[in-house]
């Protein structure tokens, strides 16, 4: 199996290009900022029942509490793009570091009900952020031959997050009374690393050639083993004629716009953030017991995780479109299995976790793998942070539908898992047509091309 490490032969012209290390460790390190954002998101699993008998929450409260994290994220993501196209990509993801590394802190240490909702909170501005430069920067510092699988990166240290956060929950629910904090606590960890390692890459060169920087973007570029270098430093100021005050919201972005907003809003409607919130919750009304029920999820992770890693090995020799398709078709199978179980008599019914397994790992071969590599692509450097953040936007909006909706459907009535199951079964049966008539492919093309092929006019 090919990995992010190896060559790409089906990448390769009559034009030898060899993998570029020095693009690999910066877009690595910028990932980095993924594995706390998907650590962050699931950590709350396991301490959310500790947390609200600790300050006797009412069922209202305690969504609130868990719902903070969201709430914060929907800002961030809509907030983040001004920032790094004035600023920087670099000085924001620094930013997002010291976010992280604050909330995790707060989190675990604090004994004041308010102050654990504020440090909530702040965790979640950087998730939303993090969502929008990380993939931003990595897309644009990476060659095109390599950039499915960088960018791709970022994805994969979400899930890997995820994993981590479902383990280390699982292995440390047996710490006694502060179990929770150490269970939010290690995210310093992370933190801390990140915060020290991102200072250490540069920033990036199209956001510099923006800010007619042209000789720094240049070594850049050679720095990657971008042999295009000075064509692109062309067709981006023709790109970018009306530089950083641009609007997004004009015609001739309609295309793009409509494709992020639509693969972003697909992407949760598939029902995986009601999984990775509720993963205990699902468990138990399949028959679980406790300890089973907070077990299951490590699985859930590790098949994410896994094929996330496999995805990343085809995303630049299949290309976006290709896996999406595959994804669906899966997708659509293990929804409807699911579904079906719900319908019945789930008492002690094994299968239910391996038809979420499928899910999750179709999903991760697919949607999870290409959403951030997608947005990033299609938008032209001139609106590009903007046009992330509004997928990014898109995408936590509907997040948080799902997860606040999610219990309320089930609890209403004994066949709410089914008809929640149902409804994801369908919508990603649109997810598969709105693919298959109307996405265009970007596997392989520079981002100035991507914007030639959306008839984006210079």
């Amino acid at each position: 199996m090919q990995t992010i490490f190896e060559k790409d032969p089906g990448a390769l012209t009559s034009t030898h290009r060899p993998i570029s290390y020095y693009a690999l460790r910066v877009s690595l390190i910028a990932a980095l900022g993924g594995f706390l954002f998907g650590f962050e998101t699931a950590v709350i699993s396991g301490a959310e029942k500790t947390i609200q008998q600790l300050w006797s929450l009412s069922s209202g409260w305690q969504g609130f509490t868990v719902a903070s994290s969201l709430i914060g994220t929907v800002l961030g993501s809509l907030v983040a793009g001004a920032p790094a196209q004035r600023y920087g990509r670099k000085k924001v993801l620094m930013f997002i570091a010291l976010l992280y590394v604050v909330s995790a802190i707060g989190c675990a240490s604090t004994r004041v009900w308010a102050l654990f909702v504020l440090f909530r909170f702040v965790g979640g501005l950087a998730v939303g952020a993090s969502s929008v430069v990380g993939p931003m920067y990595i897309s644009e510092i990476a060659p095109a031959h390599m950039r499915g699988r960088l960018a791709g990166s970022f994805q994969l240290n979400i899930v890997f997050g995820i994993f981590i956060a479902f383990l280390t929950n699982f292995l440390f629910k047996g710490l006694g009374d502060d179990s929770w904090r150490w269970m939010l606590g290690i995210m310093l960890v992370p933190a801390a690393i990140f915060a020290i390692l991102v200072r250490t890459i540069p920033e990036s060169p199209r956001w510099l050639v923006l800010n007619n920087r042209d000789d720094e973007a240049r070594r850049i570029f050679e720095r990657t083993g971008d042999t295009e270098a000075l064509t692109h430093i062309r067709e981006e100021h023709a790109l970018a004629r009306n530089g950083i005050n641009e609007r997004l919201f004009q015609r001739k972005f309609i295309k793009p716009i409509l494709f992020a907003v639509l693969l972003a809003m697909f992407n949760q409607l598939a029902g995986i953030n009601a999984i990775l919130y509720y993963a205990p919750r699902i468990f138990e009304m399949a028959g679980y017991g406790h300890d089973q029920a907070y077990l299951q999820p490590v699985f859930i992770g590790l098949a994410n995780l896994l094929f996330t890693l496999l995805a990343m090995s085809f995303i630049d020799r299949f290309g976006r479109k290709t896996l999406l398709i595959i994804g669906s078709l899966g997708m659509i199978l293990f929804l409807g299995l699911t579904a079906w179980a719900f319908k019945g008599e789930l008492s002690g019914n094994g299968a239910v976790v391996w038809y979420l397994v499928g899910f999750i790992a179709f999903f991760a071969f697919s949607q999870g793998a290409v959403i951030w590599v997608f947005i990033s692509e299609i938008f032209p450097n001139s609106v590009r942070s903007q046009g992330g953040s509004l997928g990014s936007f898109t995408h936590w909006i509907m997040a948080a539908i799902i997860s606040w909706t999610f219990p309320v459907i089930v609890e209403s009535s004994p066949s709410g898992g089914y008809y929640s199951f149902l409804f994801y079964t369908v919508m990603m049966v649109l997810h598969l047509l709105f693919v298959w008539k109307f996405l265009p492919e970007t596997k392989g093309k520079s981002l100035e091309q991507i914007q030639r092929d959306l008839g984006i006019e210079k």
